[in-house]
């Protein structure tokens, strides 16, 4: 990704997840905003429409949608600010994974897995892709969500857009680390 890329794809994530109000952004119940306003108001960060969808169709993580009407764009996950994402509650695979660093294990095994200050735990289909996200936080553990017997006892479960699985919440009892 060249090095602009890389500003205005940090860039969305600050403001389509967490603070559109640090450039003047205002983002609908669906948490969708205005891409023309999002250029206008983005004086840090020069960009443009192409450079936008560029991003999104780049980005490996698959962060971000453009409205079908190419008007608008939205984060897929990862808001802390409270959006509606019109997802459904879907059943799981048996098991889902969450990539974290070991320096939080004790905690987890405690209080379980928390969204902490976003709207869903995230977890993985695979354990390629949960190792890829908690590597980012330190030495990696990787944890096994038992999701089928999750779901059975009442858990929700959802899947973003880009794959991304959701729940409120992993209890403890559902969780098994790998050394």
């Amino acid at each position: 990704m060249k090095n602009n890329d890389v500003k205005i794809s940090k860039l969305l994530s600050y403001v389509l997840r967490h603070k559109p109000e640090a450039i003047g952004l205002t983002l609908d119940a669906e948490g969708w905003a205005d891409i023309e306003a999002l250029i206008s108001k983005s004086k840090k960060v020069r960009m443009t429409r192409e450079d936008i969808s560029r991003v999104v169709e780049n980005s490996d993580k698959q962060r971000f949608i453009i409205s079908d009407d190419g008007q608008s764009i939205r984060a897929n996950q990862g808001h802390s600010i409270k959006v509606d994402l019109g997802l459904t509650p879907t059943a799981p695979p048996e098991y889902l994974f969450h990539g974290t660093a070991t320096r939080f294990w004790k905690s987890i095994q405690q209080d379980g897995l928390k969204k902490m200050n976003r709207q869903h735990v995230h977890l993985s289909k695979d354990e390629k892709t949960a190792a890829k996200v908690g590597v980012r936080h330190g030495k990696l553990k990787i944890l096994t969500v038992d999701s089928k017997s999750m779901a059975k006892a009442g858990h929700l479960f959802y899947v973003s857009k880009n794959g991304v699985w959701l729940t409120e919440y992993v209890p403890s009892e559902f969780l098994k680390a790998h050394d």
